[in-house]
């Protein structure tokens, strides 16, 4: 068993240890969050609900929304009402991912489950277009955002999903959340039931894990076709 630092009361009773300078951090700011690759800005219908449904039309199938509450959308005045609708929402906290290059939004993240009272944070409601899946701009936004969130004093930093989503269960993985259980039977969806598969990093292991993540997104890593030389491990 992992040691947490148990230590006994006057009972006798063992006890989680004891916290003397925590402080509850302050909530995320609305704010954008800019790297190399992209930027992650508050997402605002005027500025990206266009350039959003335009890059989730490659996605003809559907399935950017197979393991979302919301989506697929029949028409674009459909899914600029639901950006519209999470332009003010302050948990879940909304944020497009804008493609550094092109200077388009490819894709949705949020900040939610918001706890500055316990430390914790969850980053979901991912909803990346098939032109921001598998780019050097998607694992950079789910770094700077984990990044501002352990920078802010927040200690736990969670990832759920649908136990049957593969994908997401191995991006969590690769960067590098611990699996932590399946909550059976946890929600009900679209209709159908969800088994959800909870994950984390906590803010010891973030030193590691933030090194892991400027090693892999450093263009050194890079060839000149853009293939990386060396993988981005869960470690």
């Amino acid at each position: 068993m992992e040691d947490s630092g148990t230590t006994f009361d006057p009972l006798g009773q063992p006890v989680g240890r004891a916290l003397p300078g925590f402080r509850p951090p302050p909530r995320p700011p609305r704010t954008p969050l800019a790297g190399r690759w992209c930027r992650v800005e508050p997402l605002s219908a005027a500025a990206h609900a266009a350039d959003l449904w335009t890059a989730y039309a490659d996605d003809a199938e559907g399935r950017v929304w197979t393991y979302l509450a919301s989506g697929p959308f029949s028409s674009d005045a459909e899914f600029a009402a639901l950006v519209a609708s999470r332009e003010a929402s302050t948990d879940p906290m909304f944020f497009a991912i804008v493609d550094a290059a092109t200077g388009r939004a490819a894709g949705m993240a949020s900040y939610l489950r918001i706890e500055p009272a316990h430390g914790s944070i969850e980053v979901g409601h991912l909803a990346f277009s098939p032109r921001l899946q598998r780019t050097r701009a998607a694992t950079e936004a789910m770094y700077l955002m984990m990044k501002q969130a352990f920078g802010l004093g927040y200690r736990r930093y969670e990832w759920k999903c649908d136990a049957l989503n593969a994908r997401s269960r191995r991006a969590a993985e690769r960067l590098g959340f611990r699996h932590e259980g399946t909550f059976r039977q946890a929600t009900v969806y679209k209709g159908r039931n969800r088994d959800t598969a909870w994950y984390s990093v906590i803010d010891a292991e973030w030193p590691a894990r933030a090194a892991a993540f400027e090693a892999w997104l450093d263009p050194g890593n890079f060839d000149a076709a853009g293939r990386q030389r060396r993988p981005l491990s869960g470690g």
